[in-house]
């Protein structure tokens, strides 16, 4: 298969199979005599699990991990949770982190009038402060 139909079976771009590729997620693909790339049929399950991965938050690493322990009948499936686990405390904490930021700029667009000139600005004068 060609990049194009690879990526079209899996829902990516061509730009995201050839990063895959280079970070090594995906095995590189034999080349034909022209020079095209000809990549199994079996790369588009693997890119559906990157991008399904992604989707939920796994990082690059954690993906290539999950796919190694998938490709191993003998890993265990505490392994898989672990890494899940710390996924989710992660997003746990990215999602924290947007609530505070949420808050914050809430307060300032509900300071601000809207009216005047922007030298009297109260969004801008509140990130001109300083905080230490």
């Amino acid at each position: 298969m060609k990049i194009g139909e690879v990526a079209r079976e899996a829902g990516l771009g061509v730009h995201a199979v050839r990063f895959y590729e280079r970070e090594g997620l995906v095995p590189a693909p034999r080349r034909q005599a022209s020079g095209y790339r000809n990549y199994s049929p079996e790369v588009v399950p693997r890119l559906r699990f990157i991008r399904r991965a992604k989707e939920l938050g796994f990082s690059l690493g954690e993906t290539l991990n999950l796919l190694e322990l998938d490709a191993d009948s003998s890993a265990a499936a505490a392994d898989v949770k672990r890494i899940a686990e710390s996924t989710l405390e992660d997003i746990q904490s990215r999602i924290s982190a947007l609530q505070r930021i949420r808050r914050e700029l809430k307060k300032l667009v509900d300071g601000c009038s809207g009216n005047g000139s922007v030298a009297d600005c109260s969004i801008l004068s509140a990130l001109s402060v300083e905080r230490r």
